[in-house]
């Protein structure tokens, strides 16, 4: 098989013109494949659910959903190479549906949802104060799990966050002051070594006092969306895709929403365009009278 992937990355750089990134999360993506599919079975044998419970796999493990678009667009185009050669028969690939970026998001909530959320930890306790901490921040300044993950003590000011993003840069982001309290909250009664002037203290922490990782927010936001009946499928990233979609769905620019996403193309924060119009006629069938007559 790394005979064909070798033949089928060569194809990508000379006749598809791919840049060296998009050629690299490729690979990554397409090793990724072959680590879950062709040790048990032949390229011959995987069939189209192969590829659908490859992506489900994906999901569990908290892939974002513009890695799983991304990682079905690459089989796509590596199955379409397979047929073009004749290494295979039938393309398999050629009647799953190649959907829309936005199609892919998580769930947005309304705010009516993030406000019933933000409601359920119980804040007279350390690890209620803290989850609660993170929801606001998640939802109020639109950072990546791993992006909160990292956050030190020093980060956050009355009014911003300094933030390391993808590739290491470093952006400042807003939080809003009742989000800010919350924080303040949480370190200030919870956290006696809030106090210490010591530089890399994480802002989140376990109950041992280490750093908090993706799976314990993942793990945390899912406990309070189910306490709180939300019967929707709401990651950590939803909320961050709500952040957005609330902005614009308010009058935000575009261009701001980029920049405290940390998106580098604003290619990638226009698909909260989709979103945004989706949510708009979703709720105009919902509730406007004449929609339905």
């Amino acid at each position: 098989m790394q005979e064909l992937l070798d033949e089928f990355f060569t194809y990508l750089a000379s006749e598809r013109g791919l840049s060296a990134n998009t050629l690299a999360a490729y690979k990554r993506d397409l090793s990724l494949f072959c680590q879950r599919l062709l040790p048990s079975q032949d390229v011959h044998e995987i069939k189209e659910k192969d590829i659908i419970l490859f992506l489900e796999w994906m999901e569990h493990n908290l892939y974002a959903p513009a890695s799983r678009y991304r990682a079905l667009m690459a089989i796509k185009v590596l199955f379409a190479f397979l047929r073009k050669e004749n290494i295979i028969k039938v393309n398999i690939t050629a009647h799953l549906e190649s959907p829309k970026l936005w199609q892919l998001l998580p769930n947005i909530l309304s705010q009516e949802e993030v406000e019933k959320l933000l409601k359920m930890p119980d804040i007279h306790t350390p690890i209620g104060a803290r989850d609660r901490a993170i929801l606001e921040v998640l939802y109020a300044s639109g950072l990546r799990v791993s992006e909160l993950c990292h956050l030190n003590l020093h980060d956050i000011q009355e009014d911003s966050l300094r933030v390391i993003g993808k590739g290491g840069k470093e952006r400042v982001v807003p939080i809003a002051k009742l989000s800010y309290q919350t924080v303040a909250y949480y370190t200030l009664s919870y956290r006696e070594d809030a106090q210490e002037d010591r530089l890399g203290l994480p802002l989140f922490v376990t109950e041992r006092g280490q750093r908090i990782q993706r799976v314990t927010v993942w793990q945390r936001v899912k406990y309070y969306i189910k306490k709180a009946n939300i019967n929707k499928n709401i990651s950590p990233h939803s909320l961050r895709h709500s952040f957005a979609t609330h902005l614009l769905d308010n009058g935000a620019p575009l261009r701001v929403i980029q920049e405290m996403l940390g998106h580098a193309d604003i290619a990638t924060t226009d698909r909260y365009t989709h979103l945004s119009s989706k949510h708009l006629m979703d709720s105009f069938h919902k509730h406007h009278p004449r929609s339905n007559s």
